[in-house]
């Protein structure tokens, strides 16, 4: 069988474009997938908070304290590298929490000076579910603001995406197109 140039033609054209849609399609894909572990991210930072704010509030003693010499004569370096890595570790979670605290202070100054009572809701919504030293579930927070229990969820959602944007850049923003 042979194949004329109008042909070939056509087959590497119609290939190239079914191959420029699939990459297109999977980078979209990627975004996407991108932009979800973000906002899952910020989900687990807010879950995680009250624990973060519990282990960071003796971290600087806690330093302090492995820096000391030890009185053992002979101390294996597995020790030294177990010492080291829990310094590194309480130091990036100071450090992150430090981050987060900076970030939900703006993330409040931006609902504070909305005009949509939305808005100013969802940051005492992350507050109370989140980060108040009283913790709230969201069917008590729903009661609290007169509002379905759904809402809370959809307020959390809108606010993590919000807190994405300032906490990731725009590198958080999805585009469409």
């Amino acid at each position: 069988m042979h194949i004329t140039e109008k042909q070939l033609k056509l087959i590497t054209e119609t290939a190239s474009q079914e191959a420029i849609k699939a990459y297109r399609e999977q980078e979209s894909k990627q975004q996407k997938d991108k932009h979800d572990r973000r906002l899952r991210n910020i989900k687990l930072l807010l879950r995680n908070y009250r624990m973060f704010i519990l282990h960071c509030r003796d971290v600087k003693q806690d330093l302090i304290e492995l820096e000391k010499p030890k009185d053992i004569i002979a101390e294996l370096e597995a020790d030294e590298h177990a010492i080291e890595a829990i310094k590194r570790s309480k130091e990036r979670t100071l450090i992150m929490v430090n981050f987060i605290n900076e970030m939900l202070d703006v993330y409040k100054l931006i609902c504070e000076r909305s005009i949509k009572p939305e808005v100013k809701r969802r940051y005492d919504i992350i507050h109370q579910l989140y980060i108040s030293d009283k913790e709230k579930t969201a069917k008590e927070i729903a009661t609290c603001h007169f509002i379905d229990e759904r809402t809370v969820y959809r307020d959390v959602n809108k606010a993590c995406e919000t807190l994405s944007a300032l906490m990731f850049g725009v590198d958080s923003i999805k585009f469409n197109g």
